[in-house]
């Protein structure tokens, strides 16, 4: 297989903005590898998708030791393509990976204790086959862990070179002001929280949002199209192969209520007017990067149309809260 040359233009009609209070550029979307990366998905599609988003400028890959299915292949799949065709472009890549949810089988699998971290640390790098990643996530809060102790596997993490950021997932803005303040005390910035948000889910903007702001932190906002109700992948019922129609524990058919497709029409009828698809979610300060799922490359090329139109007149944002009011908005 010869080494992929990336295109010299890769990085002319990318946007890149800057991650809270640091000077880490993040672009405007990042590729997420939660599905359609693992050993049961196909490994030419997989590269495809890898090569053609770096080669249109995407440069933050995002993964965790769970995804797959099984757990880890995705990171085993995306080493794979970076050994073989871009580890000459290593210090072009912005590579994340996460710890929390359950990996391994008995107590040290999931959670926050600095055992689990660590040694999920070192077993991504295996996968990997890198030295280091930019940057590490907590993926999920442990009320049951001294934050002191999940703080402490974060430090040593950095310290030890394994990698270059730390990072939180799924807090609340409790939670999060409580670790963001414990880390600021010995010395450790957080650079970017990853937050489930979309126009479906608003909870983050009253509380969450501000505490990240204050503390100079990025948000890295994921599932921004709602995995897909928020664009016209469902107007026409579940269909056989579609995501809801699967087995996966974070959407099913449900899900895809009648009121939400309605909702979803009407909004992605502004996105047509303005000449794009959605991009709603990254006019929200802090938010630095929308990590996006895709399963072919041309879904990532849908995706980045967003970038031709980020401003929103006084009209269009009025007419789109109108439609938003039945949706979560509850301070998280």
């Amino acid at each position: 297989m010869e080494v992929h040359i990336a295109s010299e233009a890769r990085y002319e009609d990318m946007l890149y903005k800057r991650c809270g209070r640091s000077g880490v550029m993040l672009p405007f979307l990042s590729l997420g590898l939660w599905h359609n990366f693992g050993e049961e998905s196909p490994y030419s599609n997989a590269r495809e998708m890898v090569l053609g988003a770096f080669d249109r400028g995407i440069t933050y890959f995002d993964i965790a030791n769970n995804y797959g299915p099984p757990p880890g292949s995705a990171e085993e799949c995306f080493g794979k393509i970076v050994r073989n065709e871009l580890a000459a472009y290593r210090d072009e890549l912005f590579i994340a990976t996460k710890a929390g949810y359950r990996h391994w089988p008995g107590p040290y699998g999931e959670w926050g204790s600095k055992k689990n971290l660590v040694a999920s640390c070192d077993n991504s790098l295996r996968r990997l086959g890198l030295d280091y990643v930019d940057l590490f996530y907590h993926h999920r809060p442990d009320r049951n862990t001294p934050i002191e102790e999940t703080i402490e596997a974060l430090e040593y993490i950095v310290r030890s070179g394994k990698a270059l950021y730390v990072g939180i997932s799924n807090y609340d803005s409790v939670l999060s002001e409580n670790i963001l303040k414990a880390m600021e005390a010995k010395g450790i910035h957080c650079l970017v929280h990853q937050v489930n948000y979309s126009m479906f889910d608003r909870r983050p903007e009253e509380k969450l949002m501000p505490v990240l702001e204050s503390h100079g932190v990025g948000a890295a906002a994921y599932m921004c199209l709602a995995q897909g109700i928020l664009t016209d992948r469902y107007f026409e019922g579940v269909r056989e192969g579609s995501r809801a129609a699967g087995n996966s524990v974070f959407l099913n058919a449900e899900q895809v209520t009648d009121q939400k497709v309605a909702t979803a029409k009407k909004l992605n009828e502004i996105a047509g007017e303005r000449g794009q698809t959605l991009a709603w979610c990254y006019r929200t300060a802090p938010v630095a990067t929308l990590i996006i799922g895709a399963s072919r490359l041309s879904q990532i090329d849908d995706n980045l149309k967003a970038m031709g139109n980020l401003t929103f007149s006084a009209e269009e944002l009025e007419k789109i809260d109108e439609l938003l009011a039945p949706y979560a908005r509850e301070a998280f």
